[in-house]
């Protein structure tokens, strides 16, 4: 016996909310659980270096949510809920078409091409670096489940340029995701960065060249340097797996440039240790979406105006939102975070040339630094 359609529909609907109870049960405990006292710092590592894996650096803002009031009705909004799917500018994507002869115009100097959320080309060195790849529809380990994009990437993976090295900073589906990964071609001629841990990720998937890092351990491509540098965030990809690997920054260094890379963070005293170690920083990528509700986020996830705090931290000349604009993933309104990330870029004495918003695919220039500025 066939169902009717409005069955079907409903069935969806209760296994859809099932899931989503059980998901928010689930991860709530864990959570809370890995969240308490008890970590026990390896002898003879850095600070962030514990038994079973890795913690934030000292003065890290604490996880204090909790299960009942704070996640579940999280979750119940997010997965079983949902919302309307956002309504999205004419210009805020541009065609890929325009977006590759965009890519194509810079191809003498150093640039940056958003492809949206946290998934970059950065020109520098002579090489193309592929950031936080995601670029397929849904970050989640399954095709049928999971926060799914409402723009497509910039470009298309099949249409990618030829990708020398890739960046990635942490295990989250919506930054590290397995089709993309899979389906990246001339896997034995792309260099990976990976921070400690999740390198095997990689190699697993067929990539040769790849360097696991440590917060403050560099590794050199040719012209380019990459350095990991610390971040407050956490790692998990299924339900038992919590901090196992580790988390990170970047900074890119190349011709007189140097470019900071987020990946995914809360703000803490660390940032100015950053900014003391690599100051001036002419370019910094940073996350300005993803942040509320702040009971949950505020240990992992910047505001708009804390991303301008930290991008002053670190001693940045020119901030570039992201991590918005693409995927629903939190509460906040899905075009709220560029308003806000200007106004604190003002409110903080930037001028608008110093704090960017991109459109995904489009390519701008960082050719601006020079060596001298560096020494």
């Amino acid at each position: 016996m066939s169902l009717s359609a409005p069955t079907k529909r409903r069935r969806s609907k209760l296994l859809r909310g099932c899931l989503g109870i059980a998901l928010a049960l689930v991860a709530g405990v864990v959570i809370q659980a890995c969240a308490g006292g008890g970590v026990q710092q390896i002898p003879g590592k850095p600070w962030h270096h514990i038994e079973g894996g890795f913690r934030n650096p000292p003065g890290s803002p604490p996880r204090t949510a909790r299960l009942f009031s704070d996640f579940i009705p999280f979750l119940v909004r997010r997965i079983v809920v949902g919302g309307p799917v956002p309504i999205v500018p004419e210009d805020h994507v541009l065609d890929e078409q325009t977006a590759l002869a965009g890519f194509a115009k810079h191809a003498d100097e150093a640039s940056i091409t958003w492809l949206g959320h946290a998934a970059f080309l950065v020109r520098m060195g002579g090489k193309t670096v592929l950031t936080d790849p995601f670029l397929t529809d849904r970050a989640s380990p399954v095709d049928w489940f999971g926060p799914v994009r409402y723009v497509p990437p910039a470009i298309a993976i099949e249409n990618l340029p030829p990708i020398d090295a890739i960046i990635v900073s942490h295990n989250h589906y919506d930054h590290l995701d397995h089709r993309t990964i899979e389906s990246l071609p001339n896997k034995n001629r792309i260099t990976v960065f990976a921070p400690l841990g999740i390198g095997n990720f990689f190699r697993e998937r067929g990539y040769t060249q790849v360097y696991d890092l440590d917060w403050y351990q560099a590794q050199a491509l040719d012209g380019l340097k990459v350095t990991g540098v610390p971040a407050v965030h956490f790692c998990r990809r299924g339900m038992t797996d919590f901090n196992e690997v580790l988390w990170s920054g970047y900074v890119l260094e190349a011709d007189g440039r140097r470019l900071y890379f987020a990946g995914d963070t809360g703000l803490g005293p660390v940032f100015k240790e950053v900014g003391e170690r690599f100051a001036p920083i002419h370019t910094a990528l940073i996350p300005i979406g993803a942040y509320e509700p702040r009971s949950i986020m505020l240990p992992s996830h910047v505001t708009p105006e804390e991303a301008v705090q930290l991008g002053k931290d670190i001693g940045a000349e020119t901030m570039v939102g992201m991590h918005w604009g693409t995927i629903v993933l939190t509460d906040e309104p899905a075009f709220e975070a560029p308003e806000r990330f200007r106004a604190a870029a003002r409110a903080a004495g930037l001028a608008d040339h110093q704090a960017w918003v991109m459109k995904i695919g489009e390519t701008r220039s960082i050719s601006k630094a020079s060596l001298a500025q560096l020494q």
